[in-house]
């Protein structure tokens, strides 16, 4: 039995990290903008001045929040409304993840402090680079690429289509 269900784990391991770094790639972003454009001086410093288990209990409030969110898209999705239940999965992990990324930017080195915070972060840090080097993470990342890059192309296409068409018009 146990040999069954090592693969089984593995593979829903891989699934669940790929997910958390898909939905990372697009929050990373979202959290640095945010970070650059709204200024919350006052919150910051109080979140950067509350201690180690503090900053915890605070680090997990988004988690607590907005992990229900996912079966509520489960059920949306079961019920025949799978565009709600996809659009309420999408928004309620990116605000999930966005908030966490930036709780976990401002109380990093506080958390780090907490002994089973640094022992779990160090086997999630673990896991994800044993997940990184394997050859369907390069795969992935190798397909990622290339479609961004082809993104950049077509987008790189199409302003330059709209600006020859403003410069004839004039």
């Amino acid at each position: 039995m146990k040999r069954i269900l090592k693969p089984v784990t593995y593979v829903l391991a891989a699934i669940y990290f790929l997910v958390d770094a898909v939905f990372m790639a697009v929050a990373r972003p979202i959290s640095r903008w945010i970070g650059r454009h709204f200024e919350f001086r006052q919150l910051r410093a109080w979140i950067k001045s509350l201690p180690p288990y503090p900053s915890l209990a605070l680090f997990s409030v988004p988690v607590i929040i907005l992990e229900p969110v996912k079966p509520v898209a489960a059920y949306l999705a079961a019920t025949g409304q799978v565009l709600s239940g996809a659009l309420t999965f999408i928004v309620g992990e990116l605000l999930k993840l966005v908030l966490v990324e930036r709780l976990f930017h401002l109380t990093r080195d506080k958390l780090m402090r907490i002994p089973a915070f640094a022992w779990s972060y160090g086997k999630y840090a673990d896991a994800k680079a044993w997940l990184q080097a394997t050859e369907a993470w390069r795969a992935i990342r190798a397909l990622a690429r290339a479609a961004k890059d082809a993104v950049a192309r077509a987008r790189a296409r199409l302003v330059g289509s709209f600006s020859k068409l403003a410069t004839s018009r004039d």
